[in-house]
């Protein structure tokens, strides 16, 4: 009946409520969520995984808890992973995660409207980016900034953003990969792949598939990625034995594997992102392509510390290639600071909000 009268009591309960809330930054990713809290820094790291009862849809476990039972869950229960390549496949389950990421930060608080700033994918869609938003805001959110990963990521790292200067980052995460070129603290430059930790996962699942007849689990090969997994020969090369059903007989089967045969089940998806890479450079201006002659490019996230990608992406592109010192941390820091920052300086930086009329 009165709808000014209506928002402006929206208003204040959402200021009260923020007075009791810590805002929050959160590398909301395909693989991992990372929580960093005004004040307090990082404050939670876990998995984007959600355990539900296929019969009433109740949440049984969420994070840590929820990975344990992947693929090891009973019928009437599912392990959801509600993030496919950087964006919400599941919108009521992503909220439901969201929610408990915002409680247990807050240590179980019920009336906590904290204020957001979450990274997105660069290459997403207007409706996917409207998606993130409105689970926020469902999950509890008193106000919520998209920030395209890439961008946070340059800023978490150190990287002098701001300045009329190119600098080059490649956030390599669970579901996407991001490659930008930033300048004056905007995207000259960006391109998005679903090409990350995922499909590096997936091809090693389908190498020893087809090479041995073993059947392994997403937990497998992402521990077999890390333990022998490379991108550039190495000097002592590894081997590692991985458990698995064998296809012909049904049978439990162990079967040694080499690092060379997972460099080769890798070799697509790590040929897609140095291609990405030179198509970036490609794209960018001459004036602030001389710049990274000197800078070099900055890589971050979780797929930037497979074995010699920085090595192999510096012989493909000429130019020097440096991990960030923690680039597991560095989208969620880069979110985080950008809650701390200046208004002016954060509209800069966040992705513009579109109005709807």
């Amino acid at each position: 009946m009165f709808p000014q009268f209506s928002k402006l009591t929206k208003k204040c309960v959402n200021y009260v409520l923020g007075l009791f809330s810590n805002d929050m930054g959160i590398d909301l990713g395909t693989a991992t969520t990372l929580v960093y809290i005004k004040g307090e820094g990082v404050v939670l790291c876990e998995p984007s995984v959600v355990a539900i009862h296929k019969d009433t849809n109740q949440v049984i476990a969420v994070g840590d808890e929820a990975k344990k039972m992947l693929g090891r869950t009973p019928g009437n229960i599912m392990a959801i992973r509600p993030m496919k390549d950087g964006v919400i496949s599941d919108f009521e389950i992503t909220e439901a995660m969201l929610r408990y990421f915002i409680k247990k930060v807050h240590n179980r608080k019920v009336l906590v409207r904290p204020a957001m700033v979450i990274g997105i994918p660069s290459g997403i869609t207007e409706v996917e980016k409207r998606a993130v938003r409105d689970s926020a805001e469902r999950a509890g959110a008193r106000t919520v900034d998209l920030i395209e990963q890439p961008k946070a990521a340059a800023v978490g790292v150190g990287l002098p953003v701001e300045e009329a200067a190119g600098n080059m980052i490649i956030d390599i995460g669970g579901g996407t990969t991001d490659f930008a070129v930033i300048s004056l603290g905007d995207l000259v430059y960006a391109k998005s792949i679903r090409i990350a930790g995922d499909e590096m996962d997936s091809s090693i699942m389908e190498y020893l598939r087809k090479t041995y007849n073993l059947l392994i689990g997403e937990r497998t090969s992402e521990e077999i990625k890390i333990r022998i997994g490379s991108a550039y020969p190495l000097e002592e090369e590894l081997n590692m034995d991985v458990r698995g059903r064998d296809l012909i007989s049904g049978l439990p089967k162990t079967v040694t594997v080499t690092s060379m045969e997972i460099r080769e089940a890798l070799a697509e998806p790590i040929q897609a992102i140095v291609d990405s890479a030179k198509t970036t450079l490609e794209h960018t201006p001459p004036e602030l392509a001389s710049d990274l002659i000197d800078r070099g490019i900055v890589m971050a996230g979780g797929g930037s510390l497979l074995r010699g990608l920085d090595r192999r992406l510096a012989e493909e592109t000429g130019l020097p290639v440096h991990i960030a010192d923690d680039p597991l941390t560095a989208v969620v820091l880069g979110t985080g600071q950008t809650l701390n920052m200046p208004p002016r300086v954060r509209r800069r930086l966040v992705v513009p909000t579109k109005l709807d009329f």
